[in-house]
């Protein structure tokens, strides 16, 4: 049988209870002066209705876990993913369904599980000209957004452990979580920009700064193309990447990793807040013990 995950108006604050009565650690604000506070994207927020991002990961954790009872293998289910995931209309009727199929039984999971997640999605939708946006990121459905955080999950699960051992690791990290109160200061190096670390509030600095404690080359990905950096990298014996990104690029992209048999990893932004999506760039922030988790050689 599957669980009855709680519905979108009470999960946030019934599983923060749940949480502070069990002891489990919550994100909590870092030092240096830079803030962690909840921020809200134009399609989703991992903050939901809440003040940490750590019920999320939670419950995208417990998800896949449920569901990887019902479709056995993360390659499995994987391929079942990419197989439906461009199918929009057929996500809408088959998340309407209730016929035991696979792909009804694990949009309706998810929609329990992360639904408090992509609020804005439907309205995002409905505020554009459908037929003048050529942009397939940006008609992301919230079926899709779905199913693209559990590939994220998934991707992770079957590729820590390689891109740990990959001989060269790199991170691809988004502009968008610099420091918007200042100037940045990065400056090009050989695969593409890199942090000068000019600012100490500034995410793309803590990120860096942590990436290289655990040797692995931070770039600020601005120029260069994923096939360019993957010929580039191809002399390379063994090489893997980590991505940053809003949820339905970085699902993009660790795809594209995987179709090359690279081993990639990647942790969400916490909203999607560029110009491609708000028309300006806002504020943005990642969260940081998860992205330790994920780095973790221990």
């Amino acid at each position: 049988m599957a669980r009855d995950y709680p519905r979108r108006e009470s999960f946030c604050t019934d599983t923060l209870n749940i949480m502070r009565a069990e002891g489990t650690k919550i994100q909590t604000p870092e030092p240096a002066g830079a803030s962690y506070v909840p921020v809200s994207g134009k399609t989703y927020s991992l903050f939901g209705t809440g003040l940490s991002t750590e019920p999320y990961y939670e419950r995208i954790r417990m998800a896949a876990d449920e569901i990887l009872s019902l479709v056995p293998g993360e390659e499995t289910l994987l391929s079942l993913i990419r197989e439906v995931g461009g199918r929009k209309r057929f996500l809408a009727r088959a998340a309407r369904r209730d016929d035991g199929t696979a792909i009804s039984v694990v949009l309706r999971l998810l929609e329990s599980a992360l639904s408090p997640y992509t609020l804005n999605v439907r309205m995002h939708l409905e505020s554009i000209p459908i037929l003048s946006i050529t942009d397939r990121i940006v008609r992301t459905s919230e079926e899709q957004h779905h199913l693209h955080m559990l590939e994220i999950e998934l991707a992770n699960r079957l590729h820590r452990d390689p891109f740990l051992r990959s001989g060269f690791r790199i991170a691809l990290l988004p502009h968008c979580l610099r420091d918007l109160e200042r100037e940045c200061r990065s400056f090009p190096d050989d695969l593409d920009t890199v942090c000068a670390g000019c600012s100490e509030r500034c995410f793309i600095h803590r990120v860096s700064a942590l990436l290289r404690d655990a040797g692995i080359h931070p770039y600020i990905w601005r120029n260069v193309e994923l096939g360019s950096l993957f010929r580039r990298l191809g002399r390379k014996e063994c090489f893997g990447v980590l991505g940053i990104a809003c949820v339905p690029e970085l699902a993009w992209g660790m795809r594209a990793c995987m179709a090359r048999k690279v081993p990639v990893v990647g942790i969400p932004l916490d909203a999607n807040r560029c110009a491609r999506w708000m028309g300006r760039f806002m504020e943005n922030s990642v969260n940081m013990e998860r992205l330790r988790d994920l780095i973790d050689r221990s």
